[in-house]
């Protein structure tokens, strides 16, 4: 009875639950500042719950945490396209890193994503593929990435690819990229897509650790206006592959490029073959994509993703998060080689019949109005992106934006970093016109979908800037303390873990499970551990405050180092800052801030004077860095998060052992900031 009457919960949520299209009335920005962690009576949030209204927000919550079988059994019987119906609705336990989902189940990704949306509609658009340079959109039907995705994977199957064997994918934004995707789904093979713009060394290291048996790549990319030499690096990476039997090149340009033994026209083999391929049925949790993401060792990790659970997460959290109804144009502007790509460019939308943007370029490509040049011409509904774009086009000011007929959007999303209130002011308030929804979303790799956003919820729930907020259904967040108790209550801070297993979880890291024990597990035993720092607000809301490994103990004081960035960037002068601890003399550690000011801003020496005061008193007195310096830009990698690790290297004069750089978007940054930091260095020295 329970199952049935939460399934019917569930599916009046589906059908009826949406956020509000504007925002309710917001206090300023921020929270009180985090105390330290202390025990006490537990937050309101569990009590609102219990009180609820059955098939309401709350209700539904604490029903998916207290009843994970009852909820999402439902929930995939009536979403997922089954060849087999699933016997058991999950076998967890954190202990041991055992992660089981929809046991017994077998379906196919691709049907799910195509087949039945092709069955029903085969002329809806799938795909629209903005290309690097503007007006020069290109529509796809479900019907016609069907047919790409089955004659992509016979050409698999022709070249040897079989079920459950590796395929390395590495291409930029294209509906080509994603069939590739699907067509690995379709015959039971493992991709592993790896960012175009990774050095041949990395794609090496990756395609070895994956034992990939083939390469699927293009001749050249487009991205900016340049020609990156994608055959060129591959050819270069499989030189130290042996498992790569085959390279199957497609053309983006038509430019030539050079074919050896191993390379395969794909185009031409593709026109070979039937558009027609048999799906293979998987089980639940067969693996079905394999994504390297960096660890702490340096060494990077290929975090497992199977089958149904993901899926189902993907497209649930896809629906919900955002309130994408059908017809909707969904436009997420991640590159597919990220997790962000995966579950919100591809599987997320496929699954629930969308037509989802392929975004080839870059946010000032050809100017600063792109983004919203591109909303205008393709009546985009849902905007996802990162802060650090953001930022980067808040410094180009507010005449790009308003250039552009943005009445299209609905809601706008945030993903990757914690988004800084003056940066999500001007999304908020610029680019929607304080009248659209915004989602501040907090997930990782790991957790394959949105875990924590503003949405979804009660009708009209209040959203507070700059905050995730509410976690998603099934997800149960936990704050730790440094002795790894629970720590209770309300405006206190912790190590965010969560408690329960969830659907779209990752299940290990390919060809080393003691590492993934030990890496989400150990620290807090019966616990995911997140890795990161949270807050949890007076209302019983989470706001993630950054890596746990970017905590300061400044005399005694932890801090961590988000906190004094959302400080500073509070000054109008200062879009972009990164703050590093090092080591000193009398305090332990210090705070050392890199700041990009604004050209306009004038004297840089009074912002710096400026800022001190700022983080003095928006914090304490004791959490103003030690050192401002003013620098171009920051070193960031390619999907834009900033490597604070090499700056605190060069702070700590280390900058001869930097480690893996090749993640870096410019190598030539470090040079530049080093010669800033030497300057400074020398004009102290002198002034003693």
């Amino acid at each position: 009875m329970a199952a049935r009457t939460l399934g019917r919960g569930v599916g009046r949520l589906l059908s009826s639950l949406r956020g509000l299209s504007g925002q309710s009335a917001r206090p300023p920005c921020g929270v009180s500042a985090p105390r330290r962690a202390a025990s006490g009576p537990s937050g309101s949030a569990p009590a609102v719950a219990a009180a609820a209204q059955p098939g309401s927000y709350p209700a539904l919550s604490a029903q998916a945490a207290r009843e994970p079988a009852a909820f999402w059994g439902p929930l995939a019987r009536d979403t997922l396209v089954w060849d087999t119906p699933y016997h058991t609705v999950w076998d967890c336990d954190f202990s041991t890193g055992k992660i089981g989902w929809f046991l017994g189940g077998q379906l196919n990704v691709s049907v799910n994503c195509l087949d039945q949306h092709a069955r029903k509609s085969p002329e809806s658009v799938a795909l629209i593929w903005e290309r690097d340079e503007p007006g020069t959109e290109v529509r796809i039907t479900y019907r016609e990435l069907l047919e790409t995705t089955c004659r992509l994977a016979n050409t698999l199957k022709r070249h040897g690819v079989h079920r459950g064997d590796r395929v390395a994918i590495y291409m930029p934004v294209s509906p080509l990229a994603v069939a590739a995707m699907l067509a690995c789904a379709r015959i039971g093979a493992v991709h592993t897509v790896i960012f175009a713009g990774f050095s041949a060394e990395s794609l090496a290291g990756r395609i070895n650790d994956a034992k990939c048996k083939v390469v699927i790549t293009f001749n050249q990319g487009l991205r900016g206006g340049r020609v990156v030499e994608l055959k060129k690096i591959v050819d270069e990476a499989v030189k130290h592959c042996p498992t790569v039997q085959h390279v199957l090149v497609a053309h983006r340009t038509d430019n030539k490029v050079h074919m050896g033994d191993l390379d395969v026209p794909l185009e031409q083999e593709m026109a070979k073959e039937d558009p027609v391929c048999a799906p293979e049925s998987m089980g639940s949790e067969d693996m079905l994509f394999m994504l390297y993401t960096s660890g702490s060792t340096g060494m990077p990790k290929g975090i497992v993703h199977t089958q149904a659970g993901y899926l189902l997460y993907a497209a649930l959290t896809h629906k919900l998060v955002f309130d994408h109804q059908p017809g909707d144009i969904f436009g997420c502007v991640a590159d597919i080689g990220w997790i962000t790509g995966h579950s919100y460019v591809v599987y997320g939308p496929l699954c629930n019949g969308a037509t989802s943007v392929l975004f080839e370029s870059t946010p000032v490509y050809p100017n600063a109005g792109r983004y919203w040049e591109t909303v205008e011409r393709l009546k985009i509904n849902q905007f996802y992106g990162a802060p650090t774009a953001v930022r980067l086009l808040l410094k180009y000011g507010d005449a790009w934006v308003k250039k552009y007929d943005r009445s299209s959007l609905r809601t706008l999303g945030s993903v990757g970093e914690p988004i800084n209130c003056e940066a999500w002011e001007w999304l908020h308030r610029v680019v929607g016109d304080s009248r659209c929804t915004l989602v501040d979303t907090w997930w990782q790799t790991e957790t394959g979908g949105i875990c924590i956003a503003p949405r979804p919820s009660e009708e009209g729930a209040e959203i507070l800037p700059a905050m995730a907020m509410r976690p998603f259904f099934g997800i149960v967040p936990i704050l730790m303390d440094e002795k790894g108790s629970v720590v209770e209550g309300s405006n206190v801070s912790g190590a965010l873990c969560i408690s329960q297993a969830w659907p779209g979880m990752a299940r290990t890291i390919y060809g080393d499970h003691q590492r993934f024990v030990d890496a989400y597990f150990k620290a807090y035993p019966g616990y995911y551990f997140t890795g990161d720092g949270a807050y949890r607000t007076e209302g019983g809301y989470y706001q993630i405050t950054g890596r746990m490994d970017d905590v300061i103990n400044i005399s005694g004081h932890r801090l961590g180092t988000a906190e004094i960035e959302d400080a500073i960037a509070d000054h109008p002068a200062v879009p972009e800052s990164a703050v590093i601890g090092y080591p000193h003399d009398i305090k332990g550690e210090a705070a050392f801030a890199f700041i990009v000011v604004k050209d306009s801003a004038g004297d840089s020496d009074v912002v710096v004077q400026e800022l001190k005061s700022m983080v003095a008193t928006k914090i304490a007195k004791y959490a103003v860095p030690d050192e401002i310096l003013v620098v171009k830009r920051l070193p960031k990698t390619r999907s834009g998060k900033v490597m604070r690790r090499l700056l605190r290297k060069i702070v700590t004069s280390e900058a001869q052992e930097l480690g893996d750089t090749t993640t870096l978007e410019d190598p030539s940054i470090i040079t530049e900031i080093l010669s800033v930091y030497q300057k400074c260095k020398d004009k102290q020295a002198a002034a003693k």
